[in-house]
């Protein structure tokens, strides 16, 4: 058995050359800087991703799969100040359902049901979650254009 003391600049300088080995077995231009049209459109991504009701997580580049479904999908992050929003969805689907099964809409009763049950999860997640703002920066804030070489960061 050996020993090795292994220091923060040896990991950070072996981190760095194992980075360098698989950018030279990627294409080139897969790190070239992103010109405006292509940043705004990424960012617009994840603006686009907000919803009523939270927000979508679901890939960059990717379509909605659930048809905009957003309570029975999994991906949606109810935003905890929807909470009146969600529970007036909620009362809105257990009386469509009500309506549903006074006139024999068998086939209506089950899809009301799936969104009812999303319903449910969903205000169960924003009751689990406790948040506080901490006055954070916003995605778009926080992801601008990096520093190229040779230029001071803007304060």
């Amino acid at each position: 058995m050996g020993y090795k003391a292994v220091y923060p600049e040896e990991v950070i300088n072996g981190h760095r050359a194992f980075i360098a080995r698989r950018r030279t077995t990627r294409p080139s231009d897969e790190y070239r800087t992103p010109v405006d049209e292509e940043w705004e459109e990424f960012l617009g991504h994840f603006e686009r991703r907000r919803v009523a009701s939270g927000d979508c997580g679901r890939a960059y580049g990717t379509g909605c799969v659930h048809e905009h479904s957003c309570l029975r999908c999994s991906l949606l992050r109810p935003d905890p100040a929807q909470r009146d929003r969600i529970v007036q969805i909620r009362d809105n689907l257990l009386d469509r359902i009500a309506e549903a099964e006074r006139e024999g809409w068998r086939g209506e009763v089950e899809g009301l049901e799936v969104s009812l049950a999303g319903a449910e999860q969903k205000l169960a997640q924003v009751d689990e979650r406790s948040t506080v703002d901490l006055g954070l920066p916003t995605f778009r804030e926080a992801a601008g254009r990096t520093v190229t070489a040779g230029e001071q960061p803007r304060a």
